[in-house]
């Protein structure tokens, strides 16, 4: 089998935890696999560079933010690659330039375009370990860029589409998708398989062992992904096509997002257009709106409720404000004691009555709806945040997850 194998941050944390992972590579290595692993910056090291470049500028240039954080993973690939030739295995270290990864201009978050896979292709076919620096490329000008948040995830599944392998394995600190957070509801159960849609909608909506990114990319290029735990030869959860699941659940997992503010807009004018303005200044200042509801007032004016991540509250209000005056809105409130609570399952598109539990549960333990998003596969609730471990752990009784 060709295997890429992805070790985050906390795996290679210090010297002791990449002989670790060393000599996991190298047991794959021994049962006849081509291995190439993908390395993050050891935990810590990318903050530390960040305080170096802040000491000198609160504003640094991206493009040197870009050369500076990509060494972290240089470091840990060099290391690790040193630590397989000590025990006696052909191994090379490559750099994102090296193993071919382009990517756009995008400083600090940039996407990849292309990967020409001929040096990791070569270096395989002479039975070396491939050892490639994560979170990293270059642009069509030579330049050195990253990947952003998860970009070592995404480096990994990108070069497991490009070199056709069989599996891509990703290491955490956990030891798989669970059916909701183990930390909230102990009785949560470890998944074995689970579909891309669900794991999409899953990432989305709170789960923070993925990034959607790297899901997105694995369905895109049909790649087998793992998800397992470096510290023990625990089974982890495979991430595949829907069709490769041969008896989905009606329900797969409750997610939690506590990263939700809620925006209410009263008095919107109600004239052809308005919330098209609206959300193009919101999206002209990559607000990332999530759930929406309008409905119309008596007074023949509009009140529209919307919900975005905390993060995008501060720009909200600077569009908002421009509009209560000019008179198109004329009150406006902001509530971030929120939270979305989601149940997720590709079993829904074939069974009736999910949703309808779903509110039930929440009438049973006297929470208040505030807002309802429906898809396919997901119901999701806006509720107050105070009520967001009593709801996890209410729904995953209803549906019976940890049976």
């Amino acid at each position: 089998m060709l295997i890429v194998q992805k070790f985050g941050g906390t795996s290679v944390g210090d010297l002791e935890r990449i002989a670790n992972v060393a000599s996991r590579v190298s047991e794959s290595k021994k049962a006849g696999n081509d291995v190439v692993v993908v390395v993050s910056a050891m935990s810590g090291e990318t903050n530390k560079l960040v305080g170096y470049a802040e000491h000198f500028s609160k504003n640094p240039a991206r493009a040197e933010m870009d050369m500076l954080l990509s060494a972290g993973e240089r470091v840990t690939a060099s290391l690790l690659s040193i630590a397989l030739q000590e025990m006696g295995y052909s191994s090379v270290a490559m750099t994102g330039r090296k193993a071919g990864i382009r990517t756009d201009t995008h400083h600090t978050k940039a996407r990849i375009e292309d990967i020409n896979p001929q040096n990791m292709k070569s270096a395989i076919a002479q039975g070396k370990i491939v050892v490639v620096a994560g979170f990293q490329g270059v642009n069509e000008n030579g330049d050195v860029t990253t990947l952003g948040r998860g970009g070592s995830d995404l480096s990994a599944v990108a070069i497991a589409g490009a070199i056709n392998a069989d599996l891509c394995e990703i290491y955490t600190d956990v030891s798989g998708i669970y059916t909701t957070d183990p930390r909230i509801e102990p009785k949560a159960k470890k998944l074995d398989k689970i579909s891309y849609d669900e794991m999409l909608e899953l990432a989305s909506l709170g789960a923070k062992v993925l990034q959607n990114r790297s899901v997105e990319m694995a369905k895109k290029l049909n790649v087998n992904l793992v998800t397992r735990t470096s510290f023990s030869n625990e089974e982890g959860t495979l991430i595949t096509k829907e069709e490769n699941i041969m008896e989905a659940p009606l329900v797969s997992g409750i997610a939690l997002d506590k990263n939700q503010a809620r925006i209410s807009l009263m008095g919107v004018k109600d004239r052809p257009g308005i919330a098209s303005d609206i959300f193009n200044k919101l999206a002209s200042a990559e607000v990332n709106v999530d759930m929406i509801i309008q409905n119309k007032a008596h007074d023949g004016t509009t009140n529209i409720d919307f919900t975005v991540p905390v993060g995008d509250l501060q720009d909200s209000k600077s569009v908002v404000d421009g509009f209560v005056k000019k008179g198109d809105i004329n009150a406006d409130s902001y509530n971030e004691d929120i939270c979305k609570v989601s149940v997720v399952g590709v079993g829904m598109k074939s069974h009736t009555g999910v949703a309808a539990k779903a509110f039930s549960t929440m009438a049973d333990n006297n929470i208040n709806i505030n807002m309802i998003s429906t898809s396919e596969i997901k119901v999701s609730m806006v509720i107050d945040e105070k009520y967001a471990e009593l709801a996890v752990r209410g729904l995953h009784d209803a549906y019976e997850l940890d049976k």
